[in-house]
């Protein structure tokens, strides 16, 4: 019933839905381009008119009351992105210890412009053994949901420029927030 009435409220707003899922039972799925706060509610829509029961990756400070068990309810995952506790291994360790687990990640980490993604979404994939798919909000074509699947290689330079290719025509409601789809500077890379 819930992704009929997502299908519909989606519908009736113009938008598209792309709903290429991975065949799996378990994935990573990019949340791009995050540029505003109409992507989580347009996001969420469209994970259930997916049919997907998702949980999602949120800095700690919205967990607060009142929202917080809100937010808990609907899949979140607080991450404290100032401190580092292995996050990573214990989301991989989540994977492996359910049947089905669809994880969203914004890429980018922030509504902001900055200047490379963040690659947690990548290493969580790695570690759990588990397909990256490719997701979006293309707010120029009103386009989103899943378009493509990538199974990360390990080889990360190789891999983001699969997702560079996949998401160059895609356009976040604030394109001046945008995000370049390029690894941090410590790659050493030309990921231009």
């Amino acid at each position: 019933m819930l992704k009929k009435i997502s299908r519909f409220i989606l519908s009736a707003m113009g938008w598209e839905l792309d709903a290429q899922l991975p065949r799996e039972k378990k994935f990573v799925i990019i949340g791009a381009f995050h540029t505003s706060n109409w992507d989580f509610p347009i996001g969420i829509l469209g994970m259930w008119a997916m049919g997907l029961k998702a949980s999602w990756v949120g800095k700690h400070t919205l967990f607060h009351w009142p929202l917080g068990p809100i937010f808990r309810l609907l899949g979140g995952i607080p991450v404290d992105r100032t401190v580092h506790t292995g996050f990573i291994q214990r989301i991989a360790g989540l994977y492996k210890s359910r049947d089905e687990m669809a994880l969203t990640i914004a890429a980018e980490g922030t509504r902001s412009r900055t200047e490379h993604w963040k690659t947690g979404f990548y290493f969580i994939a790695v570690e759990a053994g588990v397909p990256i798919a490719l997701g979006y909000i293309d707010y120029a074509r009103k386009r989103l949901g899943v378009g493509a699947t990538l199974y990360p290689t390990g080889n990360i330079k190789q891999d983001f420029a699969t997702i560079r290719a996949f998401y160059q025509d895609k356009t976040g409601l604030r394109p001046e927030n945008q995000s370049p789809v390029r690894l941090p500077p410590k790659y050493d890379g030309d990921e231009d």
